[in-house]
């Protein structure tokens, strides 16, 4: 049974300095965030989510310090899917707040893979 990704939503940079990477950002896309807050902060970008994290548990800053978060209706059956076609499991599905859910895996090939269950997002935003 496939994971029945829905398309790309959001990538996470894994930043040290919460507060400069948030002024930079906010700086290069001349977009403000639209969340905000001491663990996570996020900047919609034509429709996808541009995320800063700063908890070195779940990574870090540099090469390979970003993780691309794949569309799903249910994110607890996708990582549970993932894991039984193979992946191993980083971060079991949990809910970050307004009732969005992240999970991560690292695929057989050593990459980052994460899914995201996020009913705020509407698909006629990236129309």
């Amino acid at each position: 049974m496939p994971a029945n990704f829905l398309g790309l939503r959001t990538i996470n940079y894994h930043v040290a300095d919460l507060a400069a990477a948030k002024k930079w950002y906010a700086r290069v896309t001349g977009t403000e965030p639209y969340f905000d807050e001491p663990f996570y902060v996020g900047f919609d970008i034509g429709g996808f989510e541009l995320g800063l994290d700063p908890d070195p548990a779940s990574g870090m800053s540099g090469a390979g310090g970003t993780t691309a978060y794949w569309g799903v209706a249910n994110a607890e059956d996708a990582v549970a899917m993932l894991v039984a076609a193979g992946a191993t499991l980083r971060s079991a599905a949990r809910e970050v707040g307004d009732g969005i859910k992240v999970g991560t895996v690292m695929d057989p090939f050593g990459n980052e893979l994460g899914v995201i269950e996020n009913p705020l997002f509407k698909l006629e935003d990236v129309r």
